[in-house]
């Protein structure tokens, strides 16, 4: 899943980042109110982490913005504030949970996840042949085994269960892969899908790649073939 972090403190930002990177979500950073507006404009996000006090445009005045456009996107403030008035304030402009600062990681992700997963009506476990995803610990097992996946090809893998039998565009999946600051050609999705059926092979779970479409996640029994 793809998150926007949106805070100006340059190593509490590296940090939260590094964090959510090595859980297997892609972020992107923005270090003042006025960028996270252009991106929150121009790109799609799954979840939204929002400071308050930010250089450009006020943390408020972001979400108030986002809020006005019609978007629902998940939006966790987390900030030093201490005034009840503010978080009162940001709750009622429409942000999702509140987390003051200073926080501890594994609180954040916690709630991070729970906001995901309510926000598209998740449920704990999807399974799909012999394949089960735990959505809450983001835990992929095939018959009771675990299976290995770098963050790239459980990003695909996540993407596409998502949209079992419905087929997701090479372009949304690349989204969803890769950060704005990554340099690197949408060719490179096949790469990880392909890595991504070998690790597959003997589920009863086929990507299949529909010619126009993108690529569809299906029980075998279900799906065409490549």
């Amino acid at each position: 899943m793809k998150i926007l972090l949106v805070e100006d403190h340059p190593e509490l930002r590296e940090w939260v980042a590094r964090s959510l990177r090595q859980s297997g979500y892609v972020i992107d950073t923005a270090d003042r109110g006025d960028h996270a507006e252009h991106y929150l404009l121009t790109n799609h996000y799954d979840g939204v982490l929002l400071d308050l006090s930010l250089p450009g445009k006020d943390g408020l005045e972001v979400l108030r913005s986002l809020r006005a456009r019609g978007s629902r996107v998940p939006v966790l403030i987390f900030t030093a504030r201490s005034s009840v008035d503010e978080r009162i304030l940001g709750l009622n402009l429409g942000a999702d949970d509140y987390l003051p600062k200073p926080f501890e990681l594994g609180e954040l992700e916690a709630r991070l996840k729970a906001l995901l997963r309510r926000s598209v009506g998740q449920v704990p476990q999807i399974q799909l042949g012999d394949l089960v995803f735990d959505t809450v610990s983001r835990l992929t097992t095939v018959r009771g085994a675990a299976l290995a996946l770098t963050p790239r090809e459980l990003a695909v893998l996540e993407g596409l269960l998502a949209r079992i039998n419905r087929p997701m565009s090479r372009d949304a999946l690349f989204e969803k892969m890769f950060s704005l600051e990554q340099d690197v050609r949408p060719e490179a999705i096949e790469i990880y899908v392909s890595r991504l059926r070998k690790k597959l092979e003997g589920s009863g779970v086929r990507v299949t790649t529909v010619r126009g479409l993108g690529y569809v996640i299906a029980a075998e029994a279900d799906g065409a073939a490549a």
